[in-house]
C-alpha cells in the first residue's frame, strides 16, 4: 500500500484526498532530523521553550473550524465535545509553558562542599534534570486532539526539551495533518530546527514498530489498547539499548457504591451513572465499566434506575468500524458468560454505532471468571453484587490495576471507606468521591496512570504537569569549575525564579 484515505466514522466510507503511506525511509529521515535537532533544542532557554509551546497553541486555534470539521468527520464525535477538546489541547500546552518558565521541573539541587567535614570532606555536588532525547508519540483514537498529534505526550516531551516524532493515528489523518502543520509553523516562527517535530502517517503496525525500534528514539508515549501497548514494550525492551515505553492501556475503573449512599439516593445514582457510562459512546479510558456494591434495597433502586436509563440511551457512532466490532464482540462475550445476567441494552443503531449494555453478576461468579474483569471499550458495564463487606473487599483485591476508583458515600460510610482506602491506593492512580471518573482535569495534582495494565509504568502520569518527568533524567556534577556548570547550577544564577534545594533547604 502506498496511500490511504480518511474515513467518515459515521458511514465507513473513504473521503477526501489520499495520504502517502510512510515507511522505513520516512522513519529514518524523521528520526535523523530529531537527533540532529536535539542539542540545539535542549539548549533553549526556559522562556524560548515556553514561547514555543504557546506558539503551537496559537497556531492550533488559528486553524479555525476546519480542524473541528475534520475531527468530526473522522471520529464521529460531536462538535461540542471536539471544541472542548481543542480547548483542553491548547490549555495543556499553555500549562506546560507556565511549568517551563517557573523551572521547578529542573529539580535543581546543590550540596556545597564541606572541606572540613570529618572523617572525610564532602565534595561540591550539584544536580539538574535534562531531557532524555527524541521521543516517539503514538496518537490515540479516542481523543483526536488532546491525546494525539499535539496532545499531552507531545506537549510534555517538548516542554522537557525533547524533539518529538509522532506516529499519527490512521483513523484521523486529516486532523493530524492540520495539527502537524500548526506545530511546524510554530517551529519555523520560533527559529527552531525543523527536526524538533516530525509527523509520520500510515495504517500499518510496521510503521510504529520501526519508529519504536529506531536507535535515535529515547522514549515512547502511547495511549491505546493493552495489546498495542505491550507490543511496543516488547519491541523497546528487545532493542540493543532498551528504552522506556509509557503506555496508557486498559482500565475498567470500578465504582464502589457504599451502603448509606445507596439508601439515600440509589435511584439518582443509577441515572447519573448511565450518563457517565454512555458519554462519548463509552469510549473513554476512564469509563465506569464495573460497579461494586453490597446487596440491599438501595442497590435494587440503583439497578432499576440504571436499567431504565440504559434502555432509553440512543446508539452512538463509534470511532472506527474496528472499534465498533470489537465492542460488539465484547458485549456478546459478557452476555454468554456463565452467571451473568443482561439487565438492559440501549436503542439499536446502524452498523457503525454502538449501543449501551448493562450486566449483573454475583461476586462469586465474577471471582470465578477473570474475563469479566477485562475492559470492553465502549458503553458497557457490569454490576457485581456482593453479600457483605468481606466479599466486596475480596472482589476489590482481585482486580487488576486501574486508572481510577470511585467511592459514592455519605458521612455514615466513612468508616467503611477508610477500611477500603489502603486497597484502593494500591489498585488505582486516582481515587475520587461522589463523582464520576469520566473527565480528567489537566492540572498539577492530576494522576492519569496506575498499576498494570492501566499503564506500563505506575510511577507516571500522562496528564498534568507531572507528565514532564517521564522525559527527563538526573545528572550530577561533582567538583566542576563554575564555567563548566550548566548556567542554572552556578552560584550567580540564584534569583532567576527557579527553586533550588540548597544543602537540603528549599530556596527561590
Amino acid at each position: 500500500m502506498t496511500e490511504f484515505r480518511s474515513v467518515v466514522a459515521a458511514t465507513g466510507e473513504p473521503t477526501g484526498p489520499a495520504f502517502a503511506v510512510h515507511g522505513p525511509a520516512e522513519v529514518d529521515a524523521a528520526c535523523a532530523a530529531a537527533a540532529a535537532a536535539f542539542d540545539v533544542y535542549r539548549a533553549t532557554s526556559r522562556e524560548e521553550r515556553a514561547a514555543f509551546l504557546e506558539s503551537i497553541a496559537s497556531e492550533i486555534l488559528a486553524i479555525g473550524d476546519d480542524l473541528i470539521e475534520a475531527a468530526m468527520s473522522e471520529s464521529g464525535l460531536p462538535r461540542a465535545r471536539l471544541e472542548g477538546e481543542r480547548g483542553r489541547t491548547v490549555g495543556q500546552l499553555r500549562l506546560f509553558a507556565d511549568v517551563v518558565r517557573k523551572g521547578a521541573w529542573q529539580q535543581l539541587r546543590i550540596d556545597p562542599a564541606l572541606p572540613d567535614r570529618q572523617p572525610l570532606p564532602r565534595p561540591d555536588i550539584r544536580l539538574r534534570m535534562i531531557p532524555v532525547g527524541p521521543v516517539a508519540v503514538f496518537g490515540a483514537s479516542n481523543f483526536p486532539l488532546a491525546f494525539s498529534t499535539a496532545g499531552g505526550d507531545t506537549a510534555s516531551a517538548l516542554a522537557a526539551g525533547c524533539p518529538v516524532v509522532v506516529k499519527g493515528h490512521p483513523a484521523h489523518p486529516r486532523t493530524g495533518e492540520l495539527v502537524a502543520g500548526a506545530i511546524a509553523r510554530a517551529v519555523a516562527a520560533c527559529g527552531l530546527p525543523a527536526g524538533v517535530f516530525g509527523h509520520l502517517v500510515g495504517p500499518s503496525n510496521e510503521l510504529g514498530a520501526a519508529l519504536a525500534q529506531d536507535p535515535r528514539i529515547a522514549a515512547v508515549g502511547f495511549t491505546g489498547s493493552r495489546s498495542g501497548g505491550l507490543a511496543l514494550v516488547r519491541l523497546a525492551q528487545g532493542r540493543d539499548v532498551p528504552i522506556p515505553v509509557y503506555a496508557e492501556m486498559s482500565s475498567i475503573n470500578p465504582v464502589l457504591l457504599l451502603p448509606e449512599a445507596l439508601k439515600a439516593r440509589g435511584a439518582a445514582l443509577g441515572t447519573a451513572f448511565v450518563g457517565s457510562l454512555t458519554m462519548g459512546a463509552g469510549q473513554f479510558c476512564t469509563n465506569p465499566g464495573l460497579v461494586l456494591a453490597i446487596e440491599g434495597e438501595g442497590l435494587e433502586a440503583f439497578v432499576a434506575a440504571a436499567t431504565e436509563a440504559v434502555r432509553a440511551a440512543t446508539a452512538q457512532t463509534m470511532l472506527t468500524g474496528g472499534i465498533c466490532k470489537a465492542y460488539q464482540s465484547g458485549v456478546a462475550a459478557l452476555e454468554a458468560a456463565p452467571g451473568v445476567e443482561k439487565l438492559a441494552e440501549g436503542v439499536a443503531g446502524d452498523a457503525m454505532q454502538g449501543h449501551a449494555a448493562l450486566f449483573r453478576t454475583t461476586a462469586q461468579a465474577f471471582l470465578a471468571d477473570k474475563a469479566l474483569g477485562h475492559e470492553v471499550f465502549g458503553a458497557s458495564s457490569v454490576v457485581v453484587v456482593c453479600r457483605d463487606e468481606v466479599e466486596l473487599a475480596t472482589v476489590l483485591a482481585g482486580l487488576e490495576g486501574q486508572l481510577t476508583a470511585t467511592l459514592h458515600m455519605d458521612a455514615a460510610d466513612e468508616a467503611l471507606a477508610a477500611r477500603l482506602m489502603p486497597m484502593l491506593e494500591v489498585k488505582a492512580g486516582r481515587i475520587l468521591a461522589n463523582g464520576w471518573p469520566t473527565g480528567v482535569e489537566v492540572c498539577h495534582a492530576m494522576v492519569h496512570g496506575g498499576p498494570f495494565p492501566a499503564t506500563s509504568d505506575p510511577r507516571t502520569t500522562s496528564v498534568g504537569s507531572l507528565a514532564i518527568d517521564r522525559f527527563l533524567r538526573p545528572v550530577s556534577y561533582q567538583n566542576l569549575a563554575a564555567d563548566l556548570l550548566p548556567p542554572e547550577l552556578r552560584d550567580d544564577a540564584r534569583g532567576d525564579g527557579a527553586p533550588r534545594l540548597i544543602d537540603g533547604t528549599l530556596t527561590l
